[in-house]
């Protein structure tokens, strides 16, 4: 059965400090089996959330694996969930349709949650309408739908504040009622978790890049996604240059098995230097994404899916 089974681990590090404190984390269990339906004549929606050390390459990865995913004739959503955000730009979207974060709509905010602006604003309702915003929101980006949820800008990690309120209601309605695939580009630290944004998802998909500290921020999205009942956490390494780079990556994490591992692409560098679109046009990059794609397909996104170990 999906979403069960024990967390598997990577060797310790000193200094991890997990920490969890996230709003009505008690339901999130319930939901998951009262949303999920699932067709077995289309397959099944897959929800995973990509998260990394900054620079290991998570946003270009989301958007080649969303692009994919979408080429093969399946409904994708692509949500921005990283406050420093820059899917839009992996996507080649324009600067004129570049959506706008929900996070920053104040008068939608104010509305669905009954909050108001100003005086005694503490009171406002934990469950807003939000079923509608995906589709008025989202903007087509090479048959992909890409949703920007923006950042709360005041108060601390897991604030209770409206703005919090609707994002949390938002990745609910995406992660446990949309029939669509859902890949989330999460925050390149560790603060995300802390928020359970990534509650209801089928994997953790932690990006790796050759590097020590790469392996260590791994080990620490394994055991945070772990801590909040995700109990699924797949590896992919990036930039890889040489298969020694592979296996000395598996080596550090202590034998665990990397899922894929990505060619470094000195176009997609050039790419990400010009601000341009990530290209999927190198044949040796190309092809590592289709079968990564292909292996989360069999993996997660058809009713006979079995659990990455």
């Amino acid at each position: 059965m999906r979403g069960k089974g024990r967390c598997a681990s990577f060797p310790s590090h000193n200094g991890l400090s997990v920490f969890f404190n996230g709003l009505l984390g008690h339901v999130w269990a319930g939901l998951l089996g009262n949303f999920r339906r699932k067709s077995e004549q289309r397959g099944v929606e897959m929800k995973l959330a990509i998260a990394g050390k900054g620079g290991a390459g998570k946003t270009t990865l989301a958007a080649a694996l969303a692009r994919w995913l979408a080429e093969q004739g399946r409904a994708v959503v692509a949500v921005d969930a990283d406050p420093d955000g820059n899917l839009a730009s992996a996507f080649g979207i324009s600067p004129d349709r570049l959506p706008r974060p929900i996070a920053q709509m104040r008068d939608l905010i104010l509305e669905r949650t009954g909050a108001q602006d100003s005086g005694a604003g503490l009171m406002f309702r934990l469950n807003p309408q939000v079923h509608d915003l995906p589709e008025r929101f989202a903007v087509n980006a090479a048959g992909v739908r890409l949703l920007v949820l923006g950042t709360v800008e005041s108060g601390g990690k897991g604030c209770m504040c409206p703005e919090s309120s609707l994002l949390k209601a938002l990745l609910q309605h995406l992660l446990l009622r949309l029939s669509d695939d859902v890949i989330l580009d999460m925050e390149a630290g560790l603060e995300h978790m802390g928020r359970a944004s990534a509650r209801g998802v089928d994997a953790m998909i932690a990006v790796i890049e050759p590097g020590m500290r790469s392996v260590q921020t791994a080990a620490r999205i394994r055991q945070l996604a772990c801590d909040i009942g995700i109990t699924r956490t797949v590896v992919v390494a990036n930039k890889i240059r040489e298969a020694r780079q592979r296996a000395l990556l598996e080596q550090a994490l202590g034998g665990s098995p990397i899922l894929a591992a990505l060619p470094y692409d000195a176009a997609l560098a050039r790419a990400d230097l010009e601000g341009r679109a990530t290209s999927t046009e190198g044949a040796d990059f190309a092809e590592a994404i289709r079968v990564l794609g292909t292996d989360l397909e069999r993996e997660f996104g058809t009713s006979s899916s079995a659990a990455i170990s």
